[in-house]
């Protein structure tokens, strides 16, 4: 998989099919996208693509309403080199990109990247003031001579998936509906810092994750996790929040790692969320939190990775 940063300044001498989108999460219905189009690269002799952002629009239009990312941009990208993806392009959202319109969009797409053929969702917009829609996609691909291939929502339970949906699950703690919804476990990556070491003292050492503010967590609580090391997996016990029983103050994402003596500070762990197990509690007594986290533990141990 090739990876670009093009602002529509570079010009591709080969063919391409080519999905359009923000793949915030890389959801059910962005597969749908996706294998789509590495279906028509192949059949056509040409090279799939997946044109997106770098960075959220809004981040630079209003970053006051910018929504907090499900995912970064490297899992993204790992992501879609499984898929078959043959290049993605991370477009530079900026102001200048802002304010192309989307009939300068659509010929750039032709022009330079050689689309035979664009994919998008059903209610796809681009553009400047986002003006452009499908339906003018349609339109163009009549003059231009290309394909558009329109997919259908993708739904379960009656639900859209929608990345905006996914969010909302998150921050509300339901992780296995969001998880549902996203094809994988919701996950966090970021490097390890030294705590207060507190959690060692009670027999529950934890490794607490310096993670990206930019990023969705979930609600806080206590949470099953499992985290991946050096591309071992290990179940583990996640909490976010503020530790009130011993600390307080600070919001923090600390997890205890079954089976893992390693010191590892300054290395990087992905978390994945598989069940929020409580509420974050405060406790009477450091004893009764450690009975908690005992039971936490065992509740752990006997569930099914």
């Amino acid at each position: 998989m090739i990876v670009i940063k093009d602002n529509f300044k570079r010009k591709l001498e080969y063919s391409t099919y080519i999905a359009l989108g923000s793949f915030d999460g890389i959801h059910l219905g962005h597969m749908s996208l996706i294998n789509k189009t590495v279906e028509l690269a192949k059949t056509n002799n040409a090279k799939s693509m997946i044109c997106t952002f770098k960075n959220h629009p809004l981040s630079v239009i209003n970053k006051e309403i910018c929504p907090k990312l499900i995912m970064d941009n490297d899992t993204k990208l790992n992501l879609l080199e499984k898929t078959g993806i043959d290049i993605v392009n991370l477009v530079n959202f900026d102001k200048k990109f802002m304010k192309i319109t989307p009939e300068e969009f659509i010929n750039n797409m032709v022009k330079l990247y050689n689309a035979k053929g664009i994919v998008v969702g059903f209610n796809y917009r681009f553009g400047y003031k986002n003006l452009g829609d499908v339906e003018m996609i349609k339109t163009y691909s009549e003059l231009l001579g290309y394909k558009l291939y329109v997919c259908d929502a993708i739904t379960i339970n009656d639900e859209v998936v929608s990345s905006s949906k996914i969010r909302h699950l998150i921050a509300e703690g339901n992780i296995i509906k969001a998880n549902e919804l996203l094809g994988r476990p919701h996950s966090i990556i970021g490097k390890v810092i030294e705590g207060k070491q507190l959690g060692r003292t009670i027999g529950f050492p934890t490794v607490n994750l310096n993670y990206n503010k930019e990023y969705i967590l979930p609600k806080g609580g206590v949470y099953y996790t499992v985290v991946e090391y050096e591309n071992v997996f290990y179940k583990a016990i996640t909490n976010i929040g503020y530790n009130p029983t011993v600390e307080g103050g600070k919001l923090s994402v600390e997890t205890h790692i079954l089976n893992f003596n390693k010191q590892i500070y300054g290395e990087v762990v992905k978390i994945n969320f598989i069940d929020r197990i409580r509420d974050e509690v405060k406790f009477e007594t450091v004893d009764k939190l450690k009975q908690q986290l005992l039971k936490d533990k065992n509740y752990v141990i006997n569930e099914k990775i």
